[in-house]
């Protein structure tokens, strides 16, 4: 049987699979291959390039709400088990979707939604050590597992904004209640303090005029003979009673007058004048 050298080229980063008769005989790199036809054929090439499979699986967390989670799993098959990953597996990204539908439902329903949004990592690592004691076996590397997306129904996304900015607009209000009680404070410890001096300077002004009609009653007593104290004080309640009606009168109010007024002025001047006076 007469045959043929034939000339075959290899692409980098690829290997080949040379079949004698259709039986294994050997795996060449990238490059220039010669092979005997008809009776030896490159059957088939494996790229040893980094892949990426996207899968997306639907599954429900812990609280029942239905989510779609996005896995991206990159892969490369390993040149040294280039055999096993020709002749083992006819399908290596349907065997690799599998693996990852059977861990992301197996992980995710044990997980609340909110929860599964920031345990991403820990999903993706289960993926990956699934895979890797998996696929290894098989002639395949799994260099990483992502979880690139968890995207629950749009009402369940809608609700979840709506929480979100309830609770915002709650501590929005909390915030703002809080400042106005702060501000209130101020305002009556400012009123309390601005009430005390007031009290304070009343009390000094009172103090002031029990102090000068003591010293004029002293003074006139000593200047004039034969007057006595109470003499003295009726004439200075006197003349304080008329500037008073003087002062009032300059705003034109009318003010019923009664002589007997005098009197009790008198009576509770005279009272206020000894207490202090003992004191």
């Amino acid at each position: 049987m007469s045959g043929l050298l034939c000339f075959q080229c290899v692409r980098t980063q690829s290997v080949g699979i040379v079949e004698d008769l259709g039986q294994y005989k050997r795996i060449v790199g990238p490059g220039l291959q010669i092979i005997f036809w008809p009776l030896q054929a490159i059957s088939g090439r494996l790229s040893l390039r980094v892949q990426q499979l996207d899968v997306i699986c639907e599954t429900k967390t812990k609280d029942n709400v239905f989510v779609y989670v996005s896995v991206a799993v990159q892969y490369r098959v390993i040149a040294e088990s280039a055999y096993d990953a020709y002749y083992r597996l006819s399908d290596p990204s349907g065997q690799i979707q599998s693996y990852v539908f059977d861990v992301v439902r197996s992980t995710v329903p044990r997980l609340e939604l909110d929860k599964s949004f920031s345990s991403k990592d820990e999903i993706a690592a289960a993926v990956k050590s699934q895979l890797q004691d998996v696929m290894n076996d098989y002639g395949y590397e799994i260099l990483e597992a992502l979880v690139t997306d968890i995207n629950p129904d749009a009402k369940v996304k809608a609700s979840m904004n709506e929480i979100n900015a309830s609770r915002r607009l709650k501590e929005a209000k909390s915030h703002r209640a809080e400042a106005d009680k702060i501000t209130q404070v101020k305002n009556a410890e400012a009123e309390a303090e601005g009430r005390y001096l007031s009290g304070l300077g009343v009390a000094r002004q009172r103090k002031a005029i029990v102090q000068g009609l003591q010293s004029s009653v002293s003074e006139f007593s000593e200047t004039v003979h034969d007057v006595t104290p109470k003499d003295v004080m009726d004439i200075l309640l006197l003349s304080q009673y008329f500037d008073t009606l003087s002062t009032i009168g300059s705003n034109s109010l009318i003010l019923e007058h009664d002589p007997q007024v005098v009197g009790n002025l008198q009576r509770q001047m005279g009272s206020s004048f000894l207490s202090s006076t003992k004191k």
